[in-house]
């Protein structure tokens, strides 16, 4: 008999396009991997609150995968800020679902669904597993100017989740580290599963000069790309100051140099949605940047394919992002060759790869919640949590 999986997502729908409202790469994460379990052979049903009149009870997102909306406040998109009051709405429809078909697993994401699983999980006897995607600690720790410190509740949230859960799920080692070492989480409960990638649409296709073509770029552009929602946390603002910073430092760029921003105001960047054109006309940079609404992934990929690429660079000064693009610029051989690298690390991460790791995940909290094995450390208190000093993260340049 197929695994059947209910995975829970409270504040945002699968089906919201990525990069508009709240959704964004939690939503990418758990439609494909939904689909890659379904091809593993998995039955999966998608639970999110109803945000919508006239919203189909159930919808098939793909062969063995379907989204479920709940009833749970008013069916309209409301700000994460007023999710948690409706977290007790979510985990009572949830209940009511849960007791018509049985599951072998629950997966939760966020920490808002976390909560309603956790009561879910306990009521039916269920194994939760539970994946954070971000951490109000960590984010914390590296604000963007602007942008709101996460709230006591989500903290707490996330810490009892921690001790809770039958397993995490870590996307990275050092979020893994983070679980441990600022909310207690013991390392024998944690698995870390990388996020797959979809090969099918990113991939180098018919080469730079095609898609270039398509989007209608000049040849010889330099096109940094900024791709996510527009809020503080994400940091348009620094590759905007960055790029000021560049043609400072090398004026003959600018008859070559373009910036598409693409994505949709999100959390504070919704309070004043007209602050980053604001911004490009303050430093005169209307001609070079070029803010373009939240794109299909089919279509983002010939952004990508176009070979733009980044490195990681910490702190938000913009002359430290300049530099890194003056690099690029200047170089375009090295940007060329971490392209190469990146579809050659891209081929081994694709989402069935995810899937596979996943479900050993779920096997292990089934196994473990069936035999009582970790059941004293799942509910034993956390230990005291580590400064988040040392969890300090920049913006990701574009």
């Amino acid at each position: 008999m197929s695994l059947r999986i209910a995975m829970l997502s409270a504040h945002t729908s699968p089906l919201h396009q990525p990069g508009t409202g709240d959704s964004g790469g939690m939503n990418v994460y758990m439609v494909e991997l939904s689909r890659a379990l379904a091809h593993e052979g998995a039955r999966v049903d998608l639970f999110t609150r109803c945000l919508g009149e006239g919203h189909p009870p159930r919808v098939e997102l793909a062969p063995g995968v379907d989204v479920l909306h709940l009833p749970a406040g008013p069916r309209r998109p409301l700000p994460k800020e007023k999710m948690p009051e409706l977290v007790p709405d979510f985990a009572r429809a949830l209940l009511a679902a849960t007791a018509r078909g049985h599951y072998d697993v629950l997966h939760s994401h966020y920490w808002l669904a976390g909560q309603a699983g956790t009561l879910v999980a306990e009521r039916r006897n269920i194994p939760l597993v539970h994946t954070m995607h971000t951490l109000a600690r960590v984010k914390n720790a590296s604000l963007a100017p602007g942008d709101r410190p996460e709230p006591g509740p989500r903290v707490h949230g996330e810490t009892a989740l921690a001790a809770s859960a039958d397993r995490l799920i870590a996307n990275t080692t050092e979020e893994a580290r983070a679980l441990r070492d600022l909310y207690g989480a013991h390392a024998e409960r944690t698995d870390v599963v990388t996020p797959g990638i979809n090969v099918r649409i990113f991939h180098p296709a018919d080469g730079r000069r095609a898609a270039r073509a398509r989007l209608g770029l000049p040849q010889d552009a330099f096109v940094p790309l900024f791709a996510g929602r527009i809020q503080p946390l994400k940091g348009p603002d620094v590759l905007v100051h960055s790029i000021a910073a560049l043609l400072r430092r090398s004026p003959r760029l600018h008859g070559r140099l373009l910036v598409p921003v693409i994505g949709g105001p999100s959390g504070a960047g919704t309070r004043a949605p007209g602050e980053l054109p604001e911004l490009c006309a303050r430093l005169s940079l209307l001609d070079v940047v070029r803010c373009r609404p939240a794109t299909p992934q089919r279509e983002l990929a010939d952004w990508y394919r176009d070979g733009v690429t980044g490195i990681l660079v910490r702190g938000h000064d913009p002359d430290d992002y300049a530099r890194v693009l003056h690099r690029f610029a200047e170089h375009p051989a090295h940007a060329a060759g971490m392209g190469r690298a990146a579809a050659d690390h891209a081929r081994r991460m694709d989402w069935r790869s995810t899937a596979r790791a996943t479900l050993g995940s779920y096997t292990r909290a089934s196994r473990e919640r069936a035999t009582g094995v970790g059941q004293e450390r799942r509910h034993a208190p956390a230990p005291a949590a580590a400064s988040s000093r040392r969890y300090k993260r920049a913006a990701v340049p574009a």
